[in-house]
């Protein structure tokens, strides 16, 4: 009847998955219709870096949950130290992209938005319907 970490965080990237690539399409339709192939390669790189970065945050949560507590601290504290140092190295490398045009650039932006709120939103509710037992600490 309990849910266990794996199968809560199996569930926040399948159903991340699913709504960061529709996220992506529609923002893929979107970048064609206002600049081109560049907006969609723009979409797509957008909804990538959301996926990557969630998949990460999932992973990390996953390894530091067969740890002890400051184990788990550490696993997500390193984990989110990764992820800030990819994101300052992935946009450097978007932003002197040749292919990205300016027209482009709002696409890739309102893309990783909608992903990331959208992907709160499914994180709290699968989270906070799961069950989890709890210990007391008591006899």
């Amino acid at each position: 009847m309990f849910d266990d970490v794996g199968s809560v965080m199996t569930k926040v990237l399948k159903f991340g998955l699913w709504l960061i690539l529709g996220i992506s399409i529609i923002g893929s339709l979107v970048g064609y219709l206002m600049a081109g192939m560049s907006g969609v390669f723009g979409a797509l790189a957008g909804g990538s870096a959301v996926l990557i970065f969630t998949g990460m945050t999932a992973l990390s949560i996953l390894i530091g949950s067969k740890l002890p507590l400051a184990g788990f601290v550490g696993a997500v504290l390193g984990g989110w130290l990764i992820k800030m140092v990819l994101f300052l190295i992935m946009f450097t490398l978007l932003d002197k992209a040749s292919w990205l045009t300016l027209e482009a650039r709002p696409i890739v932006f309102f893309t990783i938005v909608a992903s990331v709120i959208g992907g709160l939103i499914l994180d709290t509710r699968i989270v906070s319907k799961a069950r989890f037992p709890v210990v007391t600490g008591k006899p």
